[in-house]
């Protein structure tokens, strides 16, 4: 064998051999760890921030579902009247909801009543796409953290282009 085939040889099975040094490989470690430890806080605080919603649209079965004629905004909400569709469910003169891009005055849309209260919460695949926005931050953000910090490019990417997906999708949607 050629002697630069041979360094190249040696050279490749010192890299792929891990370290010696005990406090390097604690220290890798210990980042690796802190690194995995932040990205699953943040999708947490994803999935947690988007559920409050997304579980009255994934799971409305049994709730009031209606439409809500949007009738005036102010700050970060919308008011207006509501018609029930479903059975048990009662009108009222006025329900709440959050004022975003995806609602504008003079607009009717399906919601459906959150338990206990009159606030209300788009339905179909506009309400569930908006629902999980915050899921797709997240995803969006922890990517970074990933790619950075742990040096899992492949899944950087994945997670990262999945939160580009879900908020385009729900861009589109509204």
């Amino acid at each position: 064998m050629p002697a630069s085939h041979a360094s190249a040889s040696r050279s490749r099975r010192a890299r792929a051999l891990p370290r010696k040094g005990g406090t390097s490989s604690a220290l890798r470690y210990g980042r690796l760890a802190a690194m995995g430890v932040v990205a699953l806080v943040i999708l947490v605080a994803g999935v947690w921030g988007s559920w409050g919603c997304a579980q009255h649209v994934m799971l409305s079965k049994g709730r009031e579902q209606g439409t809500m004629t949007v009738s005036e905004c102010r700050g970060e909400t919308c008011w207006g009247p509501y018609e029930p569709v479903s059975a048990g469910s009662t009108a009222r003169q006025r329900v709440s909801i959050e004022h975003s891009v995806a609602v504008r005055t003079g607009e009717t849309y399906s919601v459906v009543v959150k338990p206990g209260s009159s606030d209300v919460v788009r339905t179909g695949p506009a309400g569930l796409l908006h629902a999980w926005v915050p899921l797709g931050g997240a995803l969006l953000l922890s990517s970074v953290v990933v790619a950075g910090g742990l040096r899992m490019r492949r899944s950087a990417w994945a997670l990262g282009g999945a939160g580009l997906a879900l908020i385009t999708a729900a861009w589109v949607a509204l």
